[in-house]
């Protein structure tokens, strides 16, 4: 992981080696608020020591996947939120998450994932953010979606990214994905940033938006999908799982 990029004023997000995936940290003032750290046990480290002096207000979780649900003791024990399906979520399927961390994961980082409870609508302490949450069932139950509206920043959890397609995979629903999609239609369209759950930052989420729609639209209704983001890492075959479970493929 290298140096957080601050991508608005006080917003920084890391990149992690494994999967790009995205860690977001908000500073204001003497705060700070996460969202998502990630995602190996020293880039969680690094991540606590670029927090350095400011009081960690809290966190956020944007879906019960065990790489979205870390925290590290530097962190301190600030409290962490996630929608309520997530929360429920992180609970009844907490031996599978652990089990996907590996078995090598240090065991005080074990006992800290997954450790949140519920909250709706805006988080109580954001370390002077105004943060809207955008709660459906995209690509998890109760995946959630960051809106903070003075910067025009969109946290997308692991949806709108440029680097993986579009993943309908818990649950296999290929409607509710569509219909997150048209819920955060009138926040991409507004977006001047958008940080996907893995992936890079960009200032096209209206047009990653349309990419996904156009994905699932070529794979449910045409068997097949040119997006060149089927290159990348593990895409193909998700892109081949999609198409068996839309009936594309044997």
């Amino acid at each position: 992981m290298g140096v957080p990029q601050e991508v608005a004023p006080g917003i920084h997000v890391a990149t992690s080696r494994r999967t790009l995936t995205t860690s977001t940290v908000l500073i204001g003032g003497e705060e700070a608020f996460l969202v998502d750290p990630a995602w190996m046990p020293d880039e969680l480290a690094a991540l606590a020591a670029f927090v350095g002096g400011s009081r960690v207000v809290g966190g956020f979780a944007t879906h019960a996947h065990h790489d979205h649900l870390l925290w590290h003791p530097g962190f301190g024990d600030a409290p962490r939120w996630a929608s309520q399906r997530t929360t429920e979520l992180a609970r009844q399927e907490r031996d599978a998450l652990v089990e996907g961390l590996g078995a090598e994961f240090p065991h005080p980082l074990v006992e800290l994932m997954g450790r949140v409870d519920a909250v709706a609508g805006r988080i109580p302490e954001s370390a002077g953010f105004d943060i809207e949450l955008i709660v459906h069932d995209g690509h998890a139950p109760g995946h959630t979606a960051l809106w903070l509206p003075r910067e025009r920043l969109l946290l997308a959890g692991d949806m709108l990214s440029d680097v993986e397609l579009p993943l309908p995979f818990d649950p296999d629903d290929v409607p509710a994905y569509l219909e997150a999609l048209d819920v955060l239609a009138p926040y991409a369209a507004r977006a001047a940033v958008v940080v996907p759950g893995h992936g890079r930052v960009g200032a096209d989420a209206l047009t990653r938006l349309d990419a996904d729609r156009r994905y699932i639209d070529d794979v449910v209704h045409r068997a097949s999908s040119d997006d060149p983001r089927r290159a990348n890492a593990g895409m193909d075959a998700e892109y081949e799982r999609l198409r068996r479970l839309v009936g594309g493929a044997g």
